[in-house]
């Protein structure tokens, strides 16, 4: 029988491997979110929807330091880039924030409006705009971390994996570290999912936007974390990620949370003494 990637066979095959839902409350997973950036926005400096690109799609939400000089967390959200936006999880910045920092989240068009080329170019000049503007919200451009979640954590990656001098004509590598939650990092899987009619992967866009290929010399540190209930598939693309990030020279860590699924394995963002915000106020 003919395999449609690695060892599947079938697109039910895939399916059950990359629908993260399955099995879950979604409501319930949703409320928590809603909940926890009502929070966040209601009790710490917010500033929504500023434009870092032409379109109004491109906009990013900032929670500011209290003291200037501090590090910086940007963060991309998840959704498989066709769905939810920087608001649903503003209480991402709780955790971070009571460490002062500040925490950039930022929105992005949406598939099929536009396609994964065109959401990586838009996640990298978010980033290029943070770097060339933080300083006005109290953030250190020297001291930038970046996280997602599920297809953010896709999209930090490549960020993570960017020619910032010649594309941007910013420093070489002026991110600090990386914080990637449940990431899918080999795209190609998704073309054989119920998810090909929305994405419309090729060829060409999966070569171009698979970050486990082709890694690059990164000063970066890299965590790689996700829950211990998601589908075997969520776990191998992080450490197979894990596996080329340092084959390329680069420094990296995997931590597998036990209990966790695919969201509640963000939870930790909203804690200041979870591991992942330890993890980031270590790199900071």
């Amino acid at each position: 029988m003919r395999t449609l990637y690695q060892q599947f066979t079938t697109q039910a095959e895939i399916d059950a491997a990359y629908n993260p839902s399955l099995g879950l409350d979604s409501q319930a997973i949703m409320a928590h979110f809603h909940q926890q950036a009502e929070r966040a926005r209601n009790t710490l400096d917010y500033l929504p929807k500023i434009s870092y690109g032409p379109t109004l799609d491109e906009t990013l939400d900032i929670f500011p330091a209290e003291q200037a000089g501090a590090p910086v967390l940007v963060f991309i959200h998840g959704g498989y880039w066709r769905s939810l936006s920087a608001a649903d999880f503003s209480g991402i910045a709780l955790g971070p924030r009571a460490l002062g920092m500040t925490v950039v989240s930022i929105d992005y068009s949406l598939c099929p409006k536009v396609g994964i080329d065109e959401i990586t170019r838009q996640a990298r000049a978010a980033v290029a705009w943070v770097l060339r503007h933080i300083e006005k919200y109290n953030g250190d451009p020297k001291r930038v971390s970046i996280a997602g979640h599920s297809a953010g954590g896709h999209l930090a990656a490549m960020c993570l994996q960017t020619d910032w001098v010649g594309e941007y004509g910013l420093p070489a590598q002026p991110l600090r570290a990386g914080l990637l939650v449940s990431g899918l990092f080999d795209i190609a899987p998704l073309r054989y999912s119920y998810l090909q009619p929305m994405l419309q992967l090729s060829d060409g866009v999966i070569r171009r936007n698979s970050p486990m290929f082709g890694c690059q010399h990164s000063p970066a540190q890299v965590l790689l974390t996700w829950g211990g209930r998601e589908s075997a598939e969520f776990e191998r693309q992080s450490t197979d990620f894990l596996q080329q990030w340092q084959e390329a020279g680069n420094s990296g860590a995997l931590l597998r949370q036990a209990e966790a699924d695919h969201f509640t394995a963000l939870h930790g963002f909203e804690r200041s003494d979870s591991a992942l915000c330890e993890w980031l106020s270590q790199q900071a």
